[in-house]
C-alpha cells in the first residue's frame, strides 16, 4: 500500500487484485457516482492487524473485513508462519486450524483462508461445521498446530466480522507476532490461490471435528470433576434459562450439560433466540453485558418458573448469568461478581490445599477482589494487561515456573480455565458455574447471589463505576491523556478531588510510583493510552483508550464495609475524574 498514489490509481489496482463480484461492484459503484471521500475511508488505510488479529465491517476496500483482505492476512500470516520456522530451525509440514461461526459470509472467509494455507504448502485442521471460538485454540494445542485462525466477530453488530489469530502455544498472540504478521501482510502483493472449493478436494485437508470435539469434552468433564459434580443431584438441581443469543452455544451447551450429569429437562431455552442468525433480530447489540440483552431471558424465566439466566454471546467465548432475587428483582452478575464467584469454586472443593503453587489471574482494570482472596487463601495472585493474549501467556509462564494455574478472569465477562484452554471460554464457565451452584445449594444452601454476599462478608465489598466516554478521534484521545500527565502545573497530578494520588502507574510512558526504579513491571506500550491510580483512601481507577472502538474507557473500583458505601466511593471519583480529566468528553448513554 502506498500513500502517493492518487486515490483512482489505488481503486484500480484494488479493482485487479479483487476477484469478489460483490465487493468489485461496490468500488465501481463508487467510482462512478465520483464519491472519493468513501474511496479514500476505504482503500487509504489498510485495516491493521493486531493482537487481536482482523475485525471491522464488512465492506469493500482495504480498510475493511472482505475476501481480499482475509486472503490477505492469510498469506501474510503463512509467510511470517515459515520465516519463524526457518529461523528456529523447525522441520515438517506446518498445519493451521481453522473454524468459523454463524456469522455473514464467516464459512465463505474461513474456506479462503484454507486455500489460501494450502498453497503455502500447510496442513489445514478443519471443523467444517460451526464452532465456538474456544474450540480453535483448544484444537491448536491438542493437534500441535503452527497456528490457529477464528472467523467471527464475536459480539459486534451484525455488520461486522473478524479473522482472529492464535499462535502455536493455543494463545492469542501478542507483541512481537503482532506487528511482524503486520508487516508480512503488507507486503503481500499477489493471491496465489482464489478458491472456497479447494478445502474439499485438497488431501493436505485433515476434518478435525468429532476428535476435538471429544477431547474438549474430555477436558471439560475433568474440569467439572474438581468442581464436585457428585454433589446430591435430589437436593441441588433446579431448572434455569439459557439463551445463546442467536449464537452458536446451544449444542456445546448441551453436550455439557451431559458431562455435569444434569438433567437436560431442566434448561429451559430462549426458543426466539436458540438458533444461529447473524442478523441478531432480537438484541440491539448481541452482547450480553449491554443493557436489554437478557430481557426475552429473563420473561421466559418468569414463565417457566427458574430462577437463574445464563447466557453466551454469538461466538460462546463469553458466559453471562442473572438471578431473580426474593423481592422479584433480576441481579446481573457483572464480570467481576462472576469472576470471583468462579475463582471461589476451586475453593470450596474441600479438597484445595493453600500453597503458593496455585495461581489465579485477571488482567489489570478487573476487581481487586480475586488478589485480596489469594492473599487471605494462599494462592498466587498475578496481574496482567488487559486481553485475554497476556492472561493465556502469563499464565503459561506460570507453568514454565512450576506453578498451577486454575483460572483467570477479566470484567468483560470473560473467563478461562487453563486445563481446557489457554483463552476465554463461555461454554466451560457456564458448566463451573452450574456446578458450583449445584455445591452451594447441596452443602452451604446458598444461591448464587448469596454466595457473592457471603464473600463480600468475608472479604469486603468491592463495587465498580466503570464507564466510557466517547472520544471523537484516536488524536483527541491521545491529546486527553496528555493533557491529563501534565495537568498539575506541568507535572502529574497529585490529587483527584480532594482525594490523594498514592500510586501513579503509566503503561504509556513507563512509570510507576510504587516500584524502586520508578518503572512498571507490566509491559508498556507507547502506542497505547493507559494510567492506573491508587488513590489514599483506597480507590482504584485506570483510564484507558480503547484500541478498537473510539471510546476512552474508565475502570473505578471501590472497597468498603458496606456495598452502598463502596459505591458511593467508586461514583464519586467517577464525578471528579469527568469534572477534572474529561471535561468537554461524551459520557456513554448521554
Amino acid at each position: 500500500m502506498t500513500d502517493s498514489l492518487p486515490i483512482g490509481e489505488l481503486a484500480t489496482t484494488w479493482l485487479q487484485q479483487d476477484r469478489d463480484p460483490d465487493t468489485q461492484r461496490e468500488i465501481e459503484a463508487l467510482i462512478a457516482a465520483d464519491d472519493g471521500t468513501e474511496l479514500e475511508r476505504r482503500l487509504r488505510k489498510r485495516i491493521a492487524f493486531g493482537t487481536a488479529g482482523l475485525r471491522s465491517a464488512m465492506k469493500a476496500g482495504y480498510a475493511h473485513m472482505n475476501s481480499l483482505t482475509v486472503l490477505q492476512a492469510s498469506h501474510g500470516l503463512a509467510d511470517y508462519i515459515l520465516a519463524q520456522r526457518q529461523l528456529q530451525g523447525t522441520s515438517g509440514r506446518p498445519s493451521v486450524v481453522i473454524g468459523y461461526d454463524a456469522r455473514h459470509n464467516s464459512q465463505k472467509f474461513a474456506r479462503l483462508a484454507a486455500g489460501a494455507f494450502l498453497a503455502k504448502g500447510f496442513g489445514v485442521l478443519w471443523f467444517g461445521i460451526l464452532v465456538h471460538t474456544p474450540m480453535v485454540p483448544f484444537a491448536v494445542s491438542h493437534f500441535g498446530a503452527a497456528a490457529g485462525v477464528m472467523v467471527t466477530a464475536s459480539h459486534n453488530p451484525p455488520a461486522d466480522n473478524g479473522y482472529k489469530v492464535y499462535w502455536g502455544n493455543g494463545c492469542q498472540i501478542i507483541p512481537p507476532h503482532d506487528k511482524g504478521i503486520a508487516l508480512a501482510i503488507a507486503d503481500v502483493e499477489n493471491i496465489i490461490e482464489w478458491s472456497e472449493t479447494i478445502v474439499e478436494q485438497s488431501t493436505l485437508v485433515q476434518r478435525i471435528y468429532i476428535k476435538t470435539h471429544a477431547a474438549y469434552f474430555d477436558a471439560l468433564g475433568k474440569l467439572v470433576s474438581k468442581s464436585r459434580k457428585d454433589a446430591p443431584r435430589t437436593t441441588a438441581d433446579a431448572p434455569f434459562t439459557y439463551t445463546p443469543l442467536h449464537g452458536v452455544g446451544l449444542p456445546f451447551m448441551c453436550r455439557a450439560l451431559h458431562e455435569l450429569s444434569f438433567d437436560a429437562k431442566l434448561m429451559h431455552i430462549v426458543e426466539t433466540q436458540a438458533m444461529p442468525d447473524p442478523d441478531f433480530p432480537t438484541v440491539p447489540f448481541p452482547n450480553p453485558e449491554e443493557k436489554g440483552a437478557l430481557d426475552l431471558a429473563c420473561q421466559e424465566a418468569e414463565r417457566n418458573g427458574s430462577k437463574i439466566v445464563i447466557s453466551n454471546d454469538p461466538d460462546a467465548d463469553r458466559f453471562a448469568a442473572a438471578e431473580r432475587l426474593e423481592d422479584g428483582r433480576w441481579h446481573q452478575f457483572t464480570g467481576n461478581q462472576m469472576g470471583t464467584l468462579l475463582a471461589s469454586c476451586f475453593l470450596d472443593t474441600r479438597t484445595y490445599v493453600p500453597d503458593g503453587a496455585t495461581v489465579m489471574l485477571a488482567s489489570t482494570v478487573s476487581s481487586r477482589m480475586l488478589a485480596k482472596m489469594g492473599y487471605v487463601w494462599g494462592f498466587t495472585f498475578k496481574e496482567t494487561l488487559t486481553g485475554f493474549k497476556w492472561l493465556g501467556n502469563e499464565a503459561q509462564q506460570t507453568t514454565r515456573e512450576g506453578l498451577n494455574p486454575v483460572f483467570a478472569f477479566e470484567e468483560a465477562i470473560g473467563y478461562m480455565f487453563p486445563s481446557v484452554v489457554w483463552d476465554k471460554d463461555g461454554i466451560a464457565a457456564a458448566i463451573v458455574f452450574l456446578a458450583a451452584r449445584r455445591l452451594w445449594l447441596a452443602y452451604e444452601g446458598l444461591t448464587p447471589y448469596q454466595k457473592l454476599q457471603q464473600l463480600y462478608e468475608e472479604h469486603g465489598y468491592f463495587e465498580d463505576a466503570n464507564t466510557y466516554l466517547i472520544s471523537p478521534s484516536p488524536e483527541v484521545t491521545q491529546a486527553t491523556f496528555a493533557a491529563i500527565r501534565t495537568s498539575s502545573k506541568g507535572a502529574i497530578p497529585a490529587y483527584v478531588g480532594t482525594r490523594r494520588i498514592a500510586r501513579w502507574r503509566d503503561l504509556t510512558l513507563g512509570s510507576d510510583t510504587a516500584t524502586a526504579d520508578g518503572r512498571p513491571v507490566l509491559p508498556t506500550d507507547p502506542d497505547s493510552q493507559m494510567i492506573t491510580c491508587e488513590l489514599e483512601d483506597g480507590v482504584v481507577f485506570t483510564a484507558r483508550g480503547s484500541g478498537t472502538e473510539p471510546k476512552i474507557k474508565l475502570y473505578i473500583e471501590a472497597t468498603a464495609r458496606s456495598s452502598a458505601e463502596a459505591k458511593r466511593l467508586a461514583n464519586e471519583v467517577l464525578r471528579d475524574l469527568l469534572q477534572e480529566w474529561f471535561e468537554g468528553l461524551r459520557l456513554a448513554g448521554t
